[in-house]
């Protein structure tokens, strides 16, 4: 067998790449389903869930740059003609197919590959490279586009893989031309091709296939962000000396060995405060936090479910606290109330108020999350969640004026 095409047989390297790139695809999919549709509440679902998305994500990838290869081998070598070529409709049909079928094994990884890259945590892709990609930021918004994006391009590389393997079979069994066995490893000698000239309309075609595609994707929502997948509790107006004008309140858990950052989006602060230069106490700060306001990467729905912050029974956090002046800086110690658990900790920060009267804070701790009862029943250990949880709180506030005050 010829490893090159000629002008009415497929060499040995086009039909590798041909059976290869569906042994990948007809893998990956599967896997994506079966993973998708897993439970996570247990450590041992939790593992079993993520290994099979790093199995689907690698394969995927595998996919992609076998077909990157399989294309480039396809521009250098002659494309054998269609044996139906004398028939039009049945010709653009299958053109029009084969393009599907080769631009969606390109954009189907590709797109997988970017919501990947562009959320935080959760089963890394095995390959030594690819958990970022260039110019793609970690951002809700770019992951839930393409994570749209991934699944309006699969279904219709789904729809063209049957097509194309409804079309292989209808040449064997009922026209019973060598358009399959020409894929396949025979000897037998090809009949030559009918006349026919190929045109740019099958691509033409397959593009406004795409567009319809993904026109519907987008009246179904799926390239919106994520709806909120808990309550988020209304937290009231608070009065305070001190207004928050700007600020994040963020954790960092390790999962599965990696680092995945969140934030809450809703808090509140109460803030009391008298610059000293000496130790001693230096006001308070009352603070509250909406839990149904985190976004945490792709665990953002196992965050708030019932064995870790179970947002529908607790729907805020609390933490009072009195600031005091230190020799190093500042500190406030408090309970730090999550669940039903109330834990005393202390937040050392740094603080710098500048000319204007703005006030600069930033401080960091780390929580331990079985004191609060957090994964303490599905993830007991460290075997999948790390027991550590870094808080960093980052905020700028000013004086409130008298008239500021009811």
């Amino acid at each position: 067998m010829s490893l090159t095409n000629t002008h009415t047989t497929y060499g040995a390297v086009t039909k590798t790449f041909h059976w290869l790139t569906a042994l990948l695809i007809l893998t990956a999919i599967p896997l994506g389903i079966v993973a998708n549709n897993l439970p996570y509440e247990t450590s041992e679902e939790l593992a079993r869930k993520a290994w099979l998305f790093s199995f689907h994500k690698t394969v995927g990838i595998t996919a992609f740059f076998v077909a990157l290869a399989r294309i480039a081998w396809a521009i250098a070598q002659p494309r054998p003609g269609l044996l139906n070529g004398d028939k039009k409709v049945e010709s653009l049909l299958a053109e029009t197919v084969h393009w599907l079928l080769y631009g969606s094994l390109l954009l189907v990884p590709l797109s997988g590959w970017i919501h990947h890259a562009a959320t935080t945590g959760f089963a890394p892709i095995w390959w030594p490279f690819g958990q970022d990609l260039p110019f793609i930021p970690k951002d809700d918004g770019i992951a839930s586009t393409f994570a749209g994006l991934h699944m309006v391009f699969e279904r219709v590389l789904v729809v063209a893989i049957a097509l194309h393997a409804a079309g292989a079979l209808k040449h064997h069994f009922i026209d019973k031309d060598f358009t399959l066995l020409r894929m396949l490893p025979n000897r037998r000698q090809a009949p030559n091709p009918p006349a026919h000239t190929r045109s740019s309309l099958p691509l033409g075609a397959a593009i406004v296939l795409w567009g319809a595609a993904l026109g519907i994707g987008g009246t179904l929502g799926v390239y919106d962000s994520h709806a909120a997948i808990a309550p988020v509790a209304e937290l009231e107006e608070v009065q305070s000396d001190w207004q928050v004008e700007d600020g994040t309140l963020g954790i960092t858990v390790t999962q599965l060995g990696s680092q995945v950052e969140g934030t809450f989006a809703d808090w509140t602060a109460a803030i009391t405060f008298a610059e000293r230069d000496d130790p001693g106490p230096a006001g308070s700060v009352d603070v509250t936090v909406a839990i149904g306001s985190l976004t945490l990467g792709s665990v953002t729905g196992q965050a708030l479910g019932p064995d870790f912050f179970d947002v529908e029974r607790f729907p805020t956090a609390t933490f009072t606290a009195e600031i005091s002046r230190t020799e190093d800086g500042y500190v406030a110690n408090g309970p730090l109330a999550i669940r039903d658990a109330s834990v005393p900790v202390s937040l050392p920060f740094t603080l710098v108020i500048a000319e204007d009267g703005t006030a600069t804070m930033s401080g960091n701790l780390t929580l331990n999350r079985i004191d609060f009862g957090i994964g303490a029943s599905s993830q007991p250990d460290e075997a999948n969640v790390g027991f550590g949880v870094d808080v960093n709180v980052a905020l700028t506030a000013t004086q409130a004026q008298p008239s500021d005050q009811p």
